[in-house]
């Protein structure tokens, strides 16, 4: 898979969570749980995981378990309950490790890599608690619509390095100003600052898995494409509560 491949399938899954979220929180709740299985499945061969088995179950685990709490808990915040989620992914993480046989091999890059995929899951559920907080599904419209113009910017032959990124930011950034000045709760102003965040996010992890090695084969391949998607859900949960309270 190659880069411009996993940019567009970056902006086909953000398209994917605006679509998503303006039908309704179940079905934004049903994609959160794809983007979380794909990122599983794919997450061992992007990190280069030696037990790929756990670091699948952990990272799935993790990223279930989150979207389940950010969809089920009443009143505010949200995510109030999110750190147990965080706690037992960890407790998890090296349970797997307990349970291997092979001689646990770089078990320091396992471990890590485990827990690194798992909050990566668990970041996905922030689209939930975005939809469920002030500014509700407009918020996540505005921020998905973002994600998917860096993406597409970020998948031109021009767009490449440092300058690259920064283009995909500023479009970034007009896109969601003008998708907040269109979309109710919703402000020009907030719209910016979730454009420029989102943008930011898909530029940053557009350069870094530019530069890994194990950035090859379709699994890895379409991980590193969920990633920006699964990040920006709390980037732009955190926007909401920053800008909309």
């Amino acid at each position: 898979m190659t880069l411009s491949t996993r940019a567009v399938t970056t902006a086909v899954l953000a398209a994917a969570v605006a679509s998503a979220a303006y039908l309704g929180t179940a079905p934004l709740v049903a994609l959160t749980v794809v983007l979380v299985v794909l990122l599983g499945v794919g997450w061992p061969a992007l990190s280069a995981a030696p037990a790929r088995g756990g670091a699948t179950i952990v990272v799935v685990a993790a990223g279930l378990g989150a979207a389940a709490v950010a969809w089920r808990t009443q009143g505010e915040p949200v995510l109030r309950h999110l750190p147990i989620v965080v706690a037992m992914s960890l407790v998890l993480a090296f349970l797997a490790e307990m349970l291997r046989r092979d001689g646990r091999p770089r078990l320091v890059e396992s471990v890590s890599g485990s827990v690194a995929g798992a909050f990566v899951a668990v970041a996905a559920s922030g689209w939930i608690a975005a939809q469920r907080s002030v500014g509700g599904s407009a918020l996540v419209v505005t921020a998905a619509v973002a994600i998917a113009v860096a993406a597409v910017v970020a998948a031109l032959p021009i767009a490449r390095g440092w300058w690259g990124a920064l283009v995909a930011v500023a479009l970034a950034a007009v896109a969601g100003a003008g998708v907040g000045a269109v979309v109710p709760d919703v402000e020009p102003l907030t719209g910016l600052v979730a454009g420029v965040v989102s943008g930011l996010g898909v530029g940053a992890l557009r350069i870094l898995f530019a530069r890994l090695p194990g950035v090859t084969g379709v699994r890895a391949g379409l991980a590193a494409a969920v990633v920006p998607v699964a990040v920006g859900g709390m980037l732009v949960f955190a926007v909401g509560r920053v800008l909309l309270g």
